[in-house]
């Protein structure tokens, strides 16, 4: 990314430097470095495109916070490290801890945010050009955000396929397998494949979609950037808001001041994300339409869901627990057929042609 961002740097110098106006026209320019400003400004005819970047919570856990994140918690079990249940090349070879986890994040279990539908509000507006995400949980879809105006750079739970042969897998299936009370790892039905499938959300060791690289020149146009609720520690979308021209207001609203928010026109406002975007809200007279846009969300929730009642940290211990169990009892089932292994005295290896069929006929291979 950073080979990219220099030729970025490069071939739009010129674009990046700050314009002459004149009287009559409207400059990207706040008057301050506020809400009270900031609202001003988005009331303005000279906000037209903005970009929102979010990665905000509803009590699903975040990954990296230290101590407290899924990442942090899942260090003490039996895996080669964290991240693997995010690693291609291990799913490979066991997918069953990533289909636990993903048993509890799947969407419908948790409601959109007042963050994300304060997004919705932006493209109800006219003023949203596009939403970068970084999550994988399609709330901003469940929000009311079209589909063509999310980038979703690391994937999603919104479609899957199979790893080998690509071929897209149905929706109900996948839910169905994943969800049901005993685990079943999904495979390809297409005919000689059953390749494993997952989720199209975007493994380490796997390329991000091209739809993410694609819509970065798009950044050059922006007239307002809004970074909500994340780390900036992943690249390459944490360097997404040094894409924006020098005289393109950012505004970080977070918890914790994060990345290099030092330009003139930038804007910090630390808090809850929720809190302050309801308070934006207030200053540009939406509050009640922010209200109204939540309200809706409560159809996004399955039926027989609720809302959590946990907190997120709550909700990382379960996670951790169920992970530790199902490797406990894959370790267990690898010992025992290891075992039986050496005791069959008459056994025949397979060729890898027989391993190959045998593995596309077993759809029961992956069960708990």
């Amino acid at each position: 990314m950073h080979s990219l961002y220099d030729w970025w740097k490069r071939t739009s110098r010129r674009s990046m430097v700050k314009p002459d106006y004149t009287a009559d026209e409207n400059p990207r320019i706040l008057e301050g470095n506020d809400l009270r400003a900031l609202a001003k400004y988005m009331k303005s005819d000279s906000c037209q495109n903005l970009g929102a970047g979010v990665s905000t919570s509803a009590g699903i856990p975040d990954f990296r916070s230290p101590g407290t994140g899924l990442y942090a918690n899942l260090a003490r079990l039996n895996l080669p490290f964290p991240e693997a249940v995010f690693e291609i090349g291990f799913f490979k070879r066991n997918p069953i801890p990533f289909y636990t986890l993903a048993k509890e994040l799947y969407p419908g279990r948790f409601r959109p945010t007042p963050t994300h539908s304060f997004i919705k509000l932006l493209h109800s507006h006219s003023m949203l050009h596009t939403c970068f995400t970084q999550n994988i949980d399609t709330l901003e879809r469940r929000a009311g955000v079209p589909a063509n105006k999310i980038i979703e750079a690391h994937g999603s739970f919104a479609t899957q396929r199979c790893i080998e042969c690509r071929t897209p897998f149905d929706g109900e299936k996948i839910k169905k397998a994943v969800l049901s009370e005993k685990l079943e790892v999904p495979r390809c039905e297409r005919k000689g494949c059953g390749g494993l499938v997952k989720p199209d959300i975007v493994f380490f060791g796997e390329a991000l979609p091209p739809q993410f690289h694609a819509s970065i020149p798009h950044l050059r146009d922006a007239d307002l950037l809004i970074v909500m609720g994340t780390s900036l520690t992943v690249h390459p979308f944490a360097s997404l808001v040094d894409f924006v021209p020098e005289d393109c207001p950012r505004v970080l609203i977070n918890l914790d001041a994060v990345g290099h928010f030092n330009r003139k026109y930038d804007v910090v406002i630390l808090g809850k994300c929720d809190e302050v975007v309801r308070e934006l809200c207030t200053k540009l007279g939406w509050e009640e339409e922010l209200d109204a846009a939540w309200e809706e969300t409560k159809d996004s929730l399955e039926v027989g869901e609720q809302e959590p009642e946990e907190t997120a940290e709550d909700e990382v211990d379960k996670i951790a627990k169920d992970l530790e169990q199902t490797l406990n009892v894959s370790q267990k089932g690898d010992e025992e057929a290891s075992a039986k292994d050496e005791a069959g005295d008459s056994a025949e290896p397979r060729s890898a042609e027989e391993d190959k069929t045998s593995r596309a006929q077993s759809p029961t291979e992956g069960k708990l």
